[in-house]
């Protein structure tokens, strides 16, 4: 039985690195298709769905070939980590038997539509689920600075944030075993206390806009559908629902 989505349209931010799977760098088909099933079942269930990926699990793979690259040289080859990671999913989408469309906020148009905010919108409420690949199209901002700029530009209600930890923690838990998992948090918490999920611009971005951001595990066994109906651990940044 289908479920009216807590959320009419939701921005989400896949990290780069969790497409490697168990690899060091590259894609894991089998963790690709996984995703893919759970965006395409979610956009099935009523949500518009537009994404930003990063692009680590690429980036990671170049960083002989990025070593002692100036700061924006190294930002662009990143920017094209990210497009390659927009193309897979989106088909990995399409397989998954839902309309997909890649927008780049670089120009390359016999790779993908350029990005703007009236096209992407139009493709959302056209039943597309739009990936936006390139970042920023700028040097020195994140992905996660990108993802809260397209939920801003896109009119989304709230920004998932899809990472390897299920949400956010007073320190890193992989090395600290004494974190501790917040189920709320403010945006000047999450700043003030320099918690790493994303970089603190993406953060002053979303708390001067009014944007929520929900962090959770992307491997979490609820999936996208848990984490929209409540259900997977996840943590909310800002607003109170």
């Amino acid at each position: 039985m289908s479920m009216v989505p807590a959320y009419k349209r939701i921005l989400l931010k896949v990290s780069g690195e969790v497409l490697a799977g168990d690899q060091s760098f590259g894609i894991e088909p089998e963790f690709l298709q996984s995703v893919a099933k759970q965006i395409a079942d979610a956009a099935k269930n009523g949500s518009q769905i537009a994404i930003v990926i990063g692009a680590g699990n690429i980036f990671r793979g170049m960083a002989v070939a990025a070593n002692g690259t100036d700061r924006v040289t190294a930002d662009l080859m990143g920017m094209l980590g990210t497009v390659i990671n927009s193309l897979a999913l989106s088909n990995a989408i399409t397989r998954q038997g839902m309309k997909s469309k890649v927008f780049s906020a670089l120009n390359m148009p016999s790779v993908a539509d350029s990005f703007t905010a009236r096209a992407a919108k139009a493709a959302l409420d056209e039943g597309f689920v739009v990936v936006c690949a390139g970042g920023t199209g700028n040097p020195f901002f994140t992905t996660d600075t990108a993802a809260a700029l397209k939920a801003i530009e896109l009119d989304c209600d709230v920004l998932l944030k899809g990472t390897k930890v299920d949400g956010v923690y007073s320190a890193d838990p992989k090395t600290d075993p004494h974190a501790t998992r917040y189920e709320t948090v403010s945006y000047d918490e999450v700043i003030g206390r320099n918690l790493k999920v994303m970089d603190t611009a993406a953060f002053a971005l979303a708390r001067d806009n009014g944007l929520p951001i929900i962090v959770y595990a992307l491997d979490d066994e609820a999936g996208l559908a848990g984490v929209l109906a409540g259900t997977a651990r996840s943590t909310r940044v800002g607003l109170p629902i």
